[in-house]
């Protein structure tokens, strides 16, 4: 036997009952916690989405604003290859005696110094013997990797940091990683084509910032995992 029963809830449609007394609704049910599992995955991508625009301009704001400390000494420089005016700029600080050392990590394997230095105006002649040239490293932790170990085969214990404005949060974090008892000064170099007032404005600075936003929080994310593998690099020949 079938019956119609109308429920006083306007919140449910008429429904049939069979003999046994099972509503044949089950549909409805279903349905209904699919739509509210869907909104609250709608809510949560959206608060997402939020959070990480804001954490976007945070990181530009803070990329903008890297203060440069042209004062200290420390016992190396290190110079990260990958972008325009670092090396340049880690010779003009070995020139003014800012370090005993130089290092410029990440260099092809198919460039010596010979090489690199035709690159460089005005470079003394008595300077290349403070120059080493890392060619091990393929990346930014690898570039962390590579500085440590030149760092404890000369023991040094401190550094000053010479890469792109945009790069230096990431590396930053590879290199306290790294080596977390040794002082690190960052040193940023600003790119003429890198555009840091209203950057979103131009799709390539946009591009690039939003890349190196992403690999931050990776990396970051990385260094909070207990569980994560670490990483060795051979040494140089």
């Amino acid at each position: 036997m079938v019956m119609e029963v109308a429920f006083p809830d306007s919140r449910f449609r008429r429904h049939f009952i069979d003999s046994d007394g099972i509503l044949d609704g089950t549909k409805d049910f279903k349905a209904t916690a699919v739509k509210i599992k869907s909104k609250k995955f709608a809510v949560a991508g959206i608060l997402a989405a939020l959070i990480w625009g804001a954490g976007l301009f945070s990181f530009a704001s803070r990329v903008r604003s890297t203060a440069k400390d042209d004062e200290t000494r420390t016992d190396a420089i290190i110079a990260l290859t990958g972008g325009t005016d670092r090396v340049a700029t880690g010779t003009e600080l070995l020139k003014r005696g800012k370090a005993e050392k130089l290092l410029i990590s990440g260099v092809n394997r198919a460039v010596d110094w010979n090489l690199l230095s035709r690159t460089i105006e005005t470079l003394p002649d008595d300077i290349a013997d403070k120059i080493t040239l890392g060619h091990v490293a393929a990346d930014t932790w690898e570039n962390a990797l590579e500085s440590r170990n030149w760092m404890e085969k000369n023991g040094f214990s401190s550094l000053r940091l010479v890469t792109a404005a945009y790069h230096m949060p990431r590396s930053l974090s590879e290199f306290k990683n790294a080596m977390p008892d040794a002082t690190i000064i960052p040193h940023p170099v600003f790119p003429a084509n890198f555009k840091h007032d209203e950057w979103w404005k131009y799709p390539g600075t946009a591009a690039l910032l939003i890349s190196e936003y992403n690999k931050f929080l990776l990396v970051s994310l990385r260094h909070l995992l207990p569980f994560f593998p670490d990483k060795t690099i051979s040494e140089d020949e």
